[in-house]
């Protein structure tokens, strides 16, 4: 966690960086609050023994944009803990991280979830400030809606797929998808592209990656996901490996674990008419322009992944309420947003003739500029 703090800083944010610590624990951990011109900072808060101060300051930023992008008044934040989510002190480690950052949690910023916490982890938070506004995406039976066991997000993933497969007149029912990554998103994801036709080639997980050039049986897989974790993919059946998943011959690529996965080499060689964005920042700028120049079309990660944006302000806007949220309205909405944006993207990069990207940055930029010049924090352009 040594970056330079300042280096990290631009005409956007961050606008505060919390750096906290817990010498009984050994928690160590940070908050990005990236740009709050919008609304108050909000964004998942992750566990992972590798994270550092500039990767959650770039998914701050990414959260900034995506809040603009879906329309919804919150700003870009996150927050992480660096430690092993299989600790056996996890629960000490939490506590001490809510007590630490209990001057901006909830005023500030709302703990959520990301890759390393789940529901009941979000619970302990909540518990450990004695408020019900310090965190979201709780357990059902604490009024909150469980993102996970939903799958907003994934959800949300397909349905920017499907969108942007029609803008392109690709068929979804019968077309060959791969989903890199069985986490959260892309178990939601390659079950909702199922549903609407798609034919799931294939899924991979740490352990390595299923393939079928004729589709996965994609309940079994995630029955045997739900049972055996990573694993699924050696309960299914030889798998190959985790890599293949970006290599493999397919009409949609779903990237949909960590970042930077897909390099100059994937994007060079990729047979993927569509690549749609499940996790953040899957790929790097270089890989991103090798796309667009060989024209394959992109549906930017915080376009295609902001179903759990839409399922946080949800509930949001519920965490002092009696009435639980109703799925039903979050699905409704993601859906309606989702594709929306998805297409038009998709169109003002074509009309413009500049990278998906672009577009999408183009859009949530405006709308974060014109708030911080009604707020007077930057003078307004000539």
């Amino acid at each position: 966690m040594a970056d330079d703090v300042f280096a990290l800083m631009d005409e956007w944010g961050p606008e505060k960086v919390v750096c906290v610590s817990d010498r009984r624990s050994g928690m160590r951990g940070v908050l990005v609050l990236d740009n709050t011109a919008r609304g108050m900072g909000k964004g998942g808060t992750r566990m992972s023994p590798t994270v550092t101060v500039g990767q959650i300051a770039r998914l701050a930023r990414t959260m900034t944009w995506k809040w603009a992008a879906v329309d919804l008044f919150h700003g870009g934040a996150k927050a992480s803990i660096v430690a092993d989510p299989a600790a056996p002190n996890k629960e000490e480690i939490l506590r001490a991280f809510a007590r630490a950052l209990a001057n901006e949690v909830p005023k500030e910023y709302v703990f959520g979830l990301d890759m390393g916490l789940t529901e009941n982890d979000a619970a302990i938070l909540l518990d450990e400030l004695g408020d019900r506004g310090a965190a979201v995406g709780l357990p059902g039976a604490l009024g909150g809606l469980p993102y996970d066991q939903l799958g907003v997000t994934g959800y949300g993933v397909a349905e920017a797929a499907d969108a942007a497969a029609t803008e392109l007149g690709l068929e979804l029912r019968g077309a060959r998808v791969a989903v890199q990554g069985l986490g959260a998103v892309g178990r939601a994801a390659a079950r909702r592209l199922a549903e609407l036709g798609a034919v799931v080639v294939a899924a991979s997980t740490a352990s390595g990656c299923a393939h079928d050039a004729d589709g996965l049986d994609v309940d079994r897989l995630l029955a045997l996901s739900a049972e055996f974790g990573d694993d699924c993919v050696r309960e299914y059946g030889r798998p190959a490996p985790p890599e293949r998943a970006l290599t493999v011959d397919t009409d949609i690529l779903v990237p949909a674990a960590r970042e930077d996965v897909i390099d100059d080499g994937v994007a060079e060689s990729t047979t993927a008419k569509l690549v749609v964005e499940g996790a953040n920042l899957p790929a790097t700028p270089e890989a991103r322009a090798i796309l667009h120049k060989r024209g394959v079309a992109v549906v930017p990660d915080f376009i295609a992944n902001a179903g759990g944006v839409v399922a946080a302000a949800h509930s949001m806007d519920a965490r002092h309420s009696p009435f639980p949220v109703r799925p039903d309205d979050v699905f409704a909405m993601i859906s309606t947003k989702l594709r929306a944006n998805a297409v038009a993207v998709l169109q003002e990069s074509r009309r413009e003739e500049i990278t998906p990207h672009e577009a999408a940055y183009a859009l949530a930029q405006s709308r974060v500029r014109e708030a911080m010049v009604l707020r007077g924090r930057v003078p307004e352009r000539a």
